[in-house]
């Protein structure tokens, strides 16, 4: 009799084990499955895309890049180091036609880009893929204020870029570029990144409302009409009278001593 209890009590604590382990396999089905029915279906399309973008961006990069960034984008004797300098660099140096550089000099120029849109969105992926760096900024000119703006660009972007942005030249020969071309958000990545000689502005200098006045102020004086005549490069008074004395009061002069020879 002992012996039979035993064995009853022996199969009794099998059974409520195998229970318990049926009880786990289908709660973890249910959880799955769950999972499967109300998890976000745009996240995981969103994590390929990106993983595609960063696989075309790396094959671009390979082709035209790494010649002077090298292989993994470590820099060169040629060219810096890419890891760390975010989305906004490689899109404001691709999108301006600046990158790729066809030949070393003191400075890359501005000229048509190379790559389209979804080309330099592929490339930007990929190197934003490599370490946390500046994103690609969005620009929202609503928020700016002009006269802010115009303040913060005379007193940090103007002694290089000219008060109207029309730039000037710079120290072996380099330049600040004129900004007339560049986008409100290649303005932006520019404040952000800092390329060539200019500083990089970060957000504990400019937040995105300061920001977003600078590029307002960029865009208003760089794409204004001048209804009361030639511009004479934005420089205020001072080629005015220039102009008047140097042009406009020989012509008085000329066309005075014109009529006073023919009366």
């Amino acid at each position: 009799m002992t012996s039979t209890a035993a064995g009853f009590a022996a199969a009794g604590r099998r059974r409520r084990k195998l229970a318990s382990y049926a009880v786990l396999l289908t709660a973890l089905v249910v959880l799955g499955v769950t999972y499967a029915v109300l998890a976000p279906r745009g996240h995981a399309a969103s994590t390929a895309e990106e993983s595609f973008a960063v696989q075309k961006g790396r094959e671009l990069f390979q082709t035209s890049c790494a010649t002077c960034h090298g292989i993994n984008a470590q820099g060169t004797q040629e060219a810096p180091s890419l890891i760390g300098v975010g989305a906004a660099a490689v899109d404001f140096q691709v999108s301006s036609g600046r990158m790729p550089l066809a030949r070393p000099g003191p400075q890359a120029d501005r000229k048509e880009a190379k790559y389209d849109r979804a080309q330099i969105d592929q490339m930007a992926a990929y190197v934003a893929s490599l370490a946390p760096g500046p994103q690609i900024p969005q620009v929202d000119l609503a928020d700016g204020d002009l006269q802010l703006g115009g303040n913060l660009f005379r007193t940090n972007c103007a002694s290089c870029h000219n008060f109207a942005g029309s730039g000037g030249a710079l120290t072996y020969g380099k330049y600040a570029p004129r900004l007339t071309p560049a986008t409100p958000v290649q303005v932006a990545e520019a404040i952000r990144t800092g390329p060539e000689n200019m500083p990089v502005f970060g957000p504990s200098t400019f937040d995105d409302h300061q920001v977003n006045s600078i590029v307002k102020y960029v865009d208003y004086v760089t794409r204004s009409k001048n209804p009361g005549g030639l511009a004479l490069g934005k420089f205020g008074p001072v080629p005015e009278g220039l102009v008047i004395a140097v042009v406009g009061i020989p012509a008085l002069l000329a066309m005075t001593l014109w009529i006073g020879a023919r009366a």
